[in-house]
């Protein structure tokens, strides 16, 4: 029980590094929360900043999911590796360094699925890229993606805990996109287009 609050802790701790505040700042000298939609994940970085930079903090944010889970897994839990998921899930949305603010879980959720559930994270992917592809809808492809998350795990006869991980994050991410899908009814909602800064 130790070792899973320390994979817990740990978790958090990692998954609230605040990844496209610190390397919006370092490398390119733009704080996030002052642009676009304010947030720090990877599809403002991508408004903002451009391509490259998007994909970087796409990728270190899907390094929290990966390591969250790892550190469970390293305690040989299927519990665990589920619990240090969704902490580095919690702490990248809710982050300690942020006043528990930060990003809406996407890219950490696909980190921690795709350690869980190889085979559930291709689809989906797939599922996100066509939506995003067609509509140009990040939000839209997201939030899809995420509710298909615990049909396929349950599909694929995946275990319990992964089954109800599918279900927590679906819910978790479809909520901190309702301001999302106000807009997409709306039809006041940003489409996705690469920028940059100086």
């Amino acid at each position: 029980m130790t070792k899973v609050l320390i994979v817990c802790i740990v978790a958090y701790v990692i998954g609230s590094i605040p990844n496209g505040l610190i390397f919006g700042k370092l490398l390119w000298h733009t704080d996030l929360r002052e642009h676009g939609s304010h947030n720090i994940g990877a599809t403002n970085a991508w408004r903002t900043l451009g391509k490259g930079p998007g994909f970087l903090i796409f990728a270190l944010d899907c390094l929290k999911g990966i390591i969250g889970v790892g550190l469970g897994l390293w305690v040989a839990s299927p519990l665990a590796a589920v619990l240090g998921g969704v902490f580095a899930i919690v702490g990248h949305s809710c982050s300690l360094f942020l006043k528990f603010k930060g990003g809406k879980g996407v890219a950490t959720g696909l980190g921690v699925i795709a350690m869980l559930m190889p085979k559930v994270t291709a689809i989906v992917f797939l599922i996100w890229f066509v939506i995003v592809l067609v509509t140009r809808y990040v939000s839209l492809g997201s939030i899809v993606a995420a509710a298909c998350v615990p049909i396929l795990a349950f599909f694929f006869d995946e275990p319990t805990e992964y089954v109800v991980l599918g279900v927590a994050a679906a819910i978790f991410i479809i909520v901190r996109h309702r301001t999302n899908i106000e807009r997409l009814m709306n039809g006041t909602e940003s489409k996705i287009k690469a920028g940059h800064r100086n």
